[in-house]
C-alpha cells in the first residue's frame, strides 16, 4: 500500500514546492551548462543545481521522512553536507586543470601565470599620491 496517501495535505504541497524549487534550479543550472559558450563559464551554473537544488530535494526528503515516521528524521543532511563539500573541491580542481591546458597551449584568452609589474607610480615621479582617509575620530573641532 502506497503510504504517500497518508499525508496530510499541507506536507503535500510543501513537499511538493521544495521538489519543484530544487528541481527547477537543477534545470537552470543545466540550462546554463548547455548554453555558456567557454568552459570558464560553464563551470559556474551547475553548481547552482548541485547546490541549492540539492538542497531544495533534501529539505522535501526531510518533510516527507519526518511526517511519515511521526518524528525529525535528518539522515539527508548527510548527503547535502556531502555534496556541499565536494562541488566546490571538484570545481577547483577541474578550473585549475582547465587553465594549466590553456597555458600550456598558450591560449591568448588566459591570464599569464605572472602578470606584468605595474610600473605606472614609479616611472611618473611627479604625480602626487592620493591621501588616505583615517577614520578615527580626532576630537577637534
Amino acid at each position: 500500500m502506497n503510504q504517500a496517501a497518508d499525508l496530510p495535505i499541507w506536507a503535500a504541497l510543501l513537499i511538493a514546492l521544495f521538489l519543484l524549487i530544487g528541481a527547477g534550479l537543477t534545470l537552470i543550472g543545466s540550462f546554463g551548462l548547455y548554453r555558456l559558450r567557454s568552459f570558464y563559464d560553464r563551470i559556474h551554473a551547475p553548481t547552482l543545481g548541485t547546490s541549492w537544488g540539492t538542497a531544495g530535494i533534501i529539505t522535501a526528503s526531510i518533510i516527507y521522512f519526518s511526517v511519515m515516521e511521526s518524528r525529525l528524521v535528518l539522515h539527508q543532511l548527510l548527503i547535502g553536507a556531502f555534496v556541499i563539500v565536494t562541488t566546490p573541491v571538484t570545481l577547483i580542481l577541474l578550473s585549475r586543470a582547465a587553465l594549466y591546458r590553456d597555458r600550456a597551449k598558450n591560449d591568448p584568452g588566459v591570464p599569464p601565470l605572472d602578470p606584468p609589474n605595474n610600473t605606472s607610480e614609479i616611472s611618473n615621479p611627479e604625480k602626487e599620491p592620493t591621501p588616505t582617509h583615517n577614520n578615527t575620530h580626532t576630537g577637534e573641532v
